[in-house]
């Protein structure tokens, strides 16, 4: 479809909270995109948002959304352990997808999933929507243009114990069914798993993003007073060291940021709750002019742009700025590396890691 000016049809798989405070709007939003088509197995969810944003067709059956011809790509936007298993439902049927972090839920899943991805010649992105942060898009710029060669990165993902309140006062109010599909149990009790594949699915993208490929990680966990806390030193390919932090809650305001050290300058940044779509204060140095540099980032409707993004992948095949296959299988073999460093105490290579968190 390379040079189409035509939208690229798009059905969103699950009507839940994600997809109505993120995906739904995005989709109306895009320039390049068209809500084709919604699904849940919830009816009553699916009639309430079939109202709101008005798609061409409402599927109460996930096969039958992808039987339709007129679907090109789905958004899946459902339970992290769903995740695979839809996508790879929509592989086989031809459709591209663009799937909510994390990718899956076991590397092996994730890596079962890109050889289906190749054999059927598909797009698939990941929903890492920090990539379209125009503050952090910048910094990778500045990074990969002026920084020479990094020395050191630091990046942490602080939530905050006022997070809630935050998300109460600016996301939609949220509809709910009880007829809502779930997964077996309750994933969110496990919550030191549930923290890291929801948050630092983010911070290790981030880390990722802006300073490449981690080759091992040497971990610390702390859980007191009902907060979780994990510290990493990481190794980069490029010989660059590095240290992440994710906390779950900080008593104080949301806290998310990253500094970058490197051979002809600096970055440093602070990033916002995302549910106020405000691009990160990003502030660089460069040597070149001996200048402090800030960008203003005034179209920080991630959501949106990734959504925009996708499209322009498959209709035009532009370049996918978002997050890979790989990116996403790459993400989650960090997140395991994390797990087990806490759990033996030893440095872990990325190269040896296999199952879940």
């Amino acid at each position: 479809m390379s040079g189409s000016s035509t939208k690229l049809k798009i059905g969103v798989l699950g009507c839940g909270l994600i997809s109505q405070a993120a995906h739904l709007e995005a989709v109306v939003r895009a320039s390049n995109a068209d809500l084709y088509a919604i699904c849940d197995v919830a009816e009553d969810l699916l009639e309430r948002m079939n109202a709101v944003h008005r798609p061409q067709v409402a599927y109460s059956d996930y096969d039958q959304m992808l039987a339709d011809p007129q679907v090109e790509a789905v958004i899946i936007g459902i339970a992290d352990k769903f995740h695979v298993p839809m996508a790879l439902k929509a592989v086989r049927a031809g459709k591209h997808v663009l799937v909510e972090k994390p990718l899956g839920v076991t590397i092996e899943e994730c890596e079962e999933l890109a050889e289906e991805v190749r054999r059927h010649d598909r797009i698939l992105q990941v929903g890492n929507m920090k990539r379209f942060d125009p503050g952090i898009a910048y910094a990778k710029k500045f990074i990969n243009g002026e920084l020479g060669e990094m020395l050191a990165l630091k990046a942490w993902y602080c939530d905050s114990t006022s997070r809630y309140t935050v998300c109460e006062n600016v996301m939609p109010v949220a509809v709910m069914s009880d007829h809502a599909r779930k997964p077996e149990g309750n994933p969110k009790q496990d919550k030191q798993r549930y923290y890291m594949m929801t948050h630092g699915s983010h911070l290790v993208d981030t880390a990722r993003f802006l300073g490449g490929e981690i080759v091992s990680v040497q971990a610390w966990h702390t859980q007191k007073f009902g907060a979780y806390c994990w510290l990493s030193t990481i190794e980069y390919e490029s010989g660059a060291i590095g240290q992440l932090d994710l906390t779950v809650a900080v008593r104080m305001d949301w806290h998310e940021g990253f500094q970058v050290y490197g051979e002809y300058g600096s970055v440093l940044a602070k990033t916002y709750n995302p549910w106020l779509l405000k691009s990160s204060d990003v502030e660089v140095f460069s040597i070149k002019d001996g200048l402090y540099r800030r960008p203003l980032g005034e179209d920080a409707h991630f959501f949106r742009l990734q959504v925009e993004s996708f499209a322009a992948t498959i209709l035009e095949g532009v370049p996918m700025r978002g997050a890979t296959l790989f990116d996403g299988i790459r993400n989650m073999r960090t997140m395991v590396a994390i797990a087990r460093s806490v759990e033996t105490g030893q440095k872990v290579k990325l190269s040896e890691v296999s199952g879940g968190v």
